[in-house]
C-alpha cells in the first residue's frame, strides 16, 4: 500500500506500517551510505594501494574515476527499472552486486583486476541510489518527505566527508601493506545484512503487471553514450594530454540533445525512460541546476583538502581524514534540522545554506593565509563547521523541493536524472578546481598553501552560482505568490 496515495492504514495496522516504512528507510540509508562512501574513502588509500599493486598514475585515476563514471551511467535506467519492476528487486540486486564487487576489489592482485571491480562496483551503486530516493517518494506523502529527505541528506553529507577519516582508520589498523583492502572488505558484512533486510522490509512491485511497456532501449543507449562522452574528458583530464579530448564534450552534449528529442517522441507511444516534461516544473529544473552546481563545488573540497594535507603538509591519512570531521558533523546535524524546516521555509532555506558554505570556505582560505604555519586541522575546524552546517541546509532541502512535483510512478527515473546531474557536476568541479590547484603549485614559495587557498575560493565561486539559481527560484516564487498562483513547493505532485 502506498500512503502517498491512500493515506495509509489505520489503527494498530497504522502503527505497524509506520514502523515498517521507517525500517525500510533505514535499510535504504545504510545502502546509500555504503555506496556514496566509496566515492571518497578510496582517496586516502591510493598511496598504499599504489605500492602494493605497483599501480601507475593511469591505474590510480581509473580506480577513482571508473567508479564515478559507471555510477553515473546507470542511474536513470536503474531508476526507471525500479519504477516499473519494483524497487525491492532493483535494490536487492544492486546491493548484492555491490557486496560481491567490494569483495573482488579487496582481493585484487593487479591494477587491472581492481579497476574492473571498481567499474562493476560503481554500476551497482548506481542501481541502488535511485531506489532509495524513489522509496521515499513512494512511502511518504509530499508533506512528510522533508524529514526522510533530511536523513538522506545527512547520509550524503556524512558519507562524503567521513570517507577519508574511515579510510585512514582502516589503513592504520590493517597496516600499510594490506590496509587498503579493508577499505573494500568493510562493505561485505554490511551488504549481506542489507540484502536480507531489504528483501524483508522494502515494498514489492507497485506497478500493475499489465501496465508494463517496452524499456526504451534507444533512450538508454543515447543517454549512456552522451553521459559517457561528457564524463570521460573530465575524469581523464590528467591522463589524456592535449586539448583533443575536450571535443568529446560538445559531441556528448549533442547526443544528450538527441536523447531529449527521442524521449519527447517516445512519450507519445508509451512511458519513456525519462519524462522530459518534468523540466517544465521550475522546482525540478532549478533544483537540478542547484544540485549540479553545488556538487561541482562541494565534492572538489575533499579532493583538494586530502592532497594538501597529505602531500603538501605531510599529515597522515588518519589526520587528513579527521580534519574533515567538523564538516561532517555540521552537515549531519543541519541536514536533520533542514529536513524538518524545508516545508516551512522552502527555497530560502537552501539559499541560507549556500551562503553558509561560501562563507565557511572563504574563512578557511583566510585562516590558511593568516596562519600559514599553524596546524591546518585546528585553524580550519571552525570554518569547515560553518560550511558543513550550510551544506546540511542545502542537500536535503533542495532534494525535497526538487522532487516535490515528480509523480510517484516516475520517482526513480526523476531522482536518477537528478543524481546524474550531481555526478556530472562532481566530475566537472573536480576537473576545474583540480586544474586551479595544480597550476598554482608552480607559483614558487609556499605553493601548496597558495594552491589550496585558490582552490577553496574557486569551489566557493562555483557554489555561488548555485546561490544565483536559488535566488531566481525565490524571486519566481515570490512573483507567483503575489499574483495569487501557488508556488512549486505548494503544489501537490500530480500522482496525488
Amino acid at each position: 500500500m502506498n500512503p502517498a496515495t491512500s493515506g495509509g492504514p489505520t489503527g494498530s495496522e497504522a502503527a505497524s506500517y509506520e514502523r515498517r516504512r521507517w525500517q525500510a528507510l533505514g535499510v535504504g540509508l545504510v545502502a546509500a551510505f555504503m555506496t556514496l562512501l566509496d566515492i571518497s574513502i578510496v582517496n586516502v588509500a591510493l598511496p598504499s594501494l599504489e605500492r602494493a599493486l605497483r599501480a601507475d598514475p593511469s591505474d590510480l585515476q581509473w580506480v577513482l574515476s571508473g567508479y564515478a563514471l559507471s555510477f553515473g551511467l546507470v542511474l536513470v535506467p536503474a531508476g526507471r527499472f525500479g519504477d516499473v519492476r519494483g524497487r525491492r528487486n532493483a535494490f536487492v540486486f544492486g546491493i548484492a552486486l555491490f557486496t560481491l564487487t567490494s569483495a573482488l576489489a579487496g582481493l585484487a592482485q593487479s591494477p587491472g583486476w581492481l579497476v574492473a571491480a571498481r567499474l562493476l562496483q560503481g554500476a551497482a551503486a548506481g542501481v541502488v541510489n535511485p531506489q532509495v530516493t524513489g522509496l521515499i517518494q513512494q512511502l511518504f506523502a509530499a508533506s512528510e518527505r522533508g524529514r526522510p529527505f533530511g536523513w538522506l541528506g545527512a547520509t550524503i553529507g556524512i558519507s562524503t566527508a567521513i570517507g577519508p577519516l574511515l579510510g585512514g582508520l582502516l589503513i592504520a589498523v590493517g597496516g600499510p601493506e594490506h590496509g587498503w583492502r579493508w577499505v573494500f572488505f568493510v562493505n561485505v558484512p554490511v551488504g549481506i545484512v542489507a540484502v536480507v533486510l531489504g528483501w524483508r522490509l522494502l515494498p514489492g512491485r507497485v506497478t500493475p503487471r499489465g501496465a508494463q511497456r517496452r524499456f526504451d532501449p534507444v533512450g538508454v543507449l543515447l543517454l549512456g553514450v552522451g553521459v559517457t562522452l561528457v564524463l570521460l574528458p573530465l575524469v581523464q583530464r590528467e591522463q589524456w594530454p592535449g586539448a583533443t579530448k575536450w571535443l568529446l564534450l560538445p559531441i556528448g552534449l549533442a547526443i544528450l540533445t538527441g536523447f531529449v528529442a527521442w524521449e519527447r517522441r517516445y512519450a507519445r507511444h508509451g512511458p519513456p525512460l525519462f519524462d522530459v516534461r518534468l523540466f517544465r516544473h521550475r522546482s525540478y529544473t532549478l533544483g537540478s541546476m542547484i544540485a549540479l552546481l553545488y556538487f561541482g563545488g562541494f565534492t572538489a573540497i575533499f579532493f583538494i583538502f586530502t592532497l594538501y594535507l597529505q602531500n603538501g603538509r605531510g599529515y597522515s591519512a588518519l589526520v587528513a581524514g579527521a580534519a574533515i570531521t567538523p564538516f561532517a558533523l555540521g552537515s549531519a546535524v543541519a541536514s536533520a534540522v533542514g529536513g524538518r524546516l524545508v516545508n516551512r521555509y522552502g527555497r530560502p532555506l537552501v539559499a541560507v545554506g549556500l551562503v553558509g558554505v561560501v562563507t565557511g570556505l572563504g574563512l578557511a582560505a583566510l585562516a590558511i593565509e593568516l596562519a600559514p604555519k599553524a596546524p591546518v586541522p585546528w585553524v580550519t575546524a571552525l570554518p569547515l563547521l560553518v560550511a558543513g552546517i550550510g551544506s546540511g541546509l542545502v542537500i536535503a532541502p533542495n532534494q525535497t523541493l526538487t522532487l516535490t512535483e515528480v509523480p510517484v510512478p516516475q520517482a526513480g527515473s526523476g531522482a536518477g536524472m537528478l543524481q546524474t546531474g550531481q555526478r556530472i557536476g562532481s566530475a566537472a568541479g573536480i576537473a576545474v578546481v583540480g586544474a586551479v590547484f595544480f597550476s598554482a603549485l608552480a607559483d614558487g614559495a609556499d605553493a601548496w598553501s597558495r594552491a589550496f587557498e585558490r582552490s577553496l575560493l574557486t569551489s566557493a565561486a562555483i557554489i555561488a552560482l548555485a546561490l544565483v539559481a536559488a535566488t531566481v527560484d525565490i524571486v519566481g516564487n515570490h512573483r507567483r505568490t503575489t499574483s495569487g498562483r501557488p508556488t512549486g513547493s505548494e503544489q501537490a505532485p500530480r500522482s496525488h
